[in-house]
């Protein structure tokens, strides 16, 4: 499956603009941008994919292009996606990367801890 390559540079770019250390992994048809070993935003197919508080889902869902993540066909909580209309200007796109780094310092570890 494809994902929107020109998206994913521009995060690419975003985090280097802002200072942020990050990880990419290909996962899902697309790619995953990791910050402290933490899932925190990406690309599937045209549309960024962005991890934010779960207390803030009502409001991302006020702004352009923001709907509820249904990537399994059930809406995952905290997670949601912006169609292109709601990252075309480089600073919607930022506002995105930075409400899902806000987010991050709580999010959980998507790392997997060995078993001892």
């Amino acid at each position: 499956m494809a994902y929107d390559k020109q998206l994913a540079e521009r995060i690419s770019r975003t985090f280097g603009i802002l200072g942020i250390s990050f990880e990419e992994k290909f996962m899902m048809g697309g790619i995953c941008y990791m910050v402290n070993d933490k899932m925190c935003a990406g690309v599937v197919k045209n549309e960024l994919m962005a991890r934010i508080d779960p207390d803030q889902t009502e409001t991302a869902l006020t702004k352009k292009g923001c709907r509820l993540m249904d990537f399994t066909h059930k809406t995952m909580k905290g997670f949601v996606f912006v169609d292109p209309e709601g990252t075309d200007m480089d600073y919607d796109l930022e506002y995105w990367v930075k409400l899902s780094l806000e987010y991050n310092p709580k999010a959980k570890s998507s790392k997997k801890k060995s078993k001892k």
